[in-house]
């Protein structure tokens, strides 16, 4: 046994030595009662060792941190771990300061925990520095939310400024182009109200009429080719194949003294697009070569195969086999500050008259469509690269296609009975009076479901049905889709001047007749979607 001499002396060599640790030291027995605290604890808190042992110290806690350290002090006597927290001490004149305090469980060789050895660290000026970064931080962190928000909302300023000023633009192009348009048909209409107007001038000014048509007909193509909105009919072609018939049209397009250089690979080269299409664009952008090469240089089509997508205009790349379709002209190049708005419509650096700046409009809206995109590369006084991407598919065996018969100038009915689907009066009134003048005997239905009624089980007062697309309620190519389920012979010719629907889905296999039609093409197609019915017929 120790007895009480001893036990004193031993205290006093240990308060000798954890006085000179600069932190509170102490000890407490294996259920957690402090029965040690070095005279660092008592000068600092004021608290001598009766007062502070064994539950006394509790009282020096700040009161905001007294239930938290009860708290994991309880848990690490508990599970015998580490014991670790940063608290609060109240100094003799009242003051807090905070201290990391910590202790380690000290066990026999059997691992039984004997007592707890503990200090408490001054970490006080680490803490207010901690503090002051950290309400730094967050005063840095709130001014660069609100720096930003202010930056977005800019930024979102100025994206409707850029939007309003394209659509100014894109308002102000179609209201020249169209009046424009509209002075010559409304002038021409009022020479030939004239009943003294010679039979001459009568047929120019009805040409005039019918060209101006035409051209704004092209001119919503071009429109709605950009807004990735036009109805296409997409089919499998070599590119290989197609640029070189394309390249022989190029040399009337851009002249003598411009050399057109095809750069074609041997192997097969398939993609599914519109064909028209496709060829209408690669003519805009040769039309771009020739105007800035002064008609002068030499403008190359080269194709290559199985290309990756790259990433064009900030949007993503695509590992998907890609055919790239580029031309290069030995032009003037494009200026850097002008070369992200080439594409948008009405944009164009040309001089007055000599462009409508819609080309490379049309280019960008097929290239979208068609699943692909359109990048540019240029360099002011060394040319200028387009090169169109397009996704390849697996070349299909194109069956041959026979030579149709010619069809007479004025496709003319023989009384074959048609119902015409049209919710607009005007333009129902219109269609029906064109094909009874075509030799059509006509009934007229204002919407999908009274054509449906009429139709009955089985449509045979009817020997064809000429439908709008865009109407309320049923749309045209649902009333198509649902008589083909109903009456597969009957067949079906479809009107538009623009549909979403078929814009995204296609025509799923039925004629359209694109507005504004004229009576020719009208009574071609209805000659084209009836024939299969003509010859069922003429075989009995």
């Amino acid at each position: 046994m120790i007895d009480i001499d001893e036990r004193r002396e031993a205290e006093a060599r240990l308060r000798t030595l954890t006085d000179v640790v600069p932190a509170f030291v102490w000890f407490a027995s294996p259920d957690g009662q402090l029965h040690f605290l070095n005279d660092r604890w008592c000068a600092y808190t004021g608290l001598d060792t009766r007062a502070s042992l064994p539950d006394g110290w509790i009282e020096a806690v700040h009161p905001d941190d007294r239930a938290r350290t009860a708290a994991v002090w309880s848990d690490a006597r508990e599970r015998g771990v580490t014991y670790e927290i940063e608290v609060r001490y109240r100094r003799h004149d009242g003051a807090y300061r905070w201290y990391m305090a910590r202790a380690e469980p000290l066990r026999d060789p059997g691992g039984t925990i004997t007592a707890w050895f503990g200090t408490s660290t001054d970490i006080h000026d680490r803490k207010l520095a901690e503090d002051g970064l950290r309400e730094l931080n967050e005063t840095l962190e709130s001014r660069v939310a609100e720096r930003t928000g202010e930056l977005l909302k800019t930024e979102e300023a100025l994206r409707q400024s850029q939007k309003m000023e394209a659509v100014g633009q894109l308002t102000g192009g179609v209201a020249h182009d169209f009046n424009n348009l509209l002075t010559i048909i409304r002038s021409s209409v009022d020479f030939l109200r004239r009943p003294e107007l010679p039979e001459a001038r009568k047929a120019r000014y009805l040409d005039a009429v019918s060209d101006t048509v035409d051209r704004a007909a092209k001119l919503t193509g071009q429109l709605l080719a950009f807004a990735r909105r036009q109805t296409l009919a997409p089919q499998v072609f070599d590119l290989g194949d197609r640029l070189r018939a394309v390249a022989e049209l190029l040399d009337t397009v851009t002249g003598a003294r411009i050399r057109v250089v095809t750069e074609v690979p041997e192997i097969s080269c398939a993609v599914r697009a519109d064909l028209s299409q496709f060829e209408t664009a690669l003519v805009n952008i040769a039309v771009n070569a020739r105007d800035a090469m002064d008609g002068e240089g030499t403008l190359t089509l080269r194709l290559t195969c199985t290309c990756p997508l790259p990433a064009i205009r900030g949007h993503a790349a695509s590992a998907q086999p890609f055919a790239a379709i580029a031309l290069t002209d030995t032009g003037s190049g494009i200026a850097p500050e002008v070369l992200d708005r080439i594409f948008e419509p009405f944009f164009t650096t040309k001089e007055v008259g000599k462009g409508t700046g819609l080309g490379l409009s049309q280019v960008f809206g097929f290239a979208k469509q068609s699943g692909g995109d359109v990048a540019v590369e240029s360099v002011l006084g060394a040319g200028t690269t387009f090169t169109l991407y397009l996704p390849e598919v697996a070349a299909e065996t194109l069956p041959h296609v026979a030579v149709a018969a010619a069809e007479p100038a004025s496709p003319i009915g023989s009384g074959q009975r048609v119902l015409v689907v049209e919710d607009n009066v005007e333009v129902g009134t219109f269609a029906t009076q064109i094909l009874e003048d075509l030799g059509y005997e006509t009934s007229w239905a204002a919407n999908a479901e009274e054509a449906l009624d009429r139709l009955g089980s089985e449509g045979a007062d009817f020997d064809v049905v000429f439908s709008d697309v865009v109407m309320p309620g049923m749309g045209g190519l649902a009333l198509a889709q649902e008589l083909r389920r109903r009456m597969p012979r009957l067949p079906v010719l479809l009107a538009s001047g623009y549909s979403h629907v078929l814009a995204q889905d296609g025509t799923h296999g039925f004629s359209v007749l694109h507005k504004p039609y004229s009576a020719e093409q009208l009574g071609r197609l209805l000659r084209q979607v009836t024939a299969p019915k003509r010859d069922a017929l003429s075989t009995r």
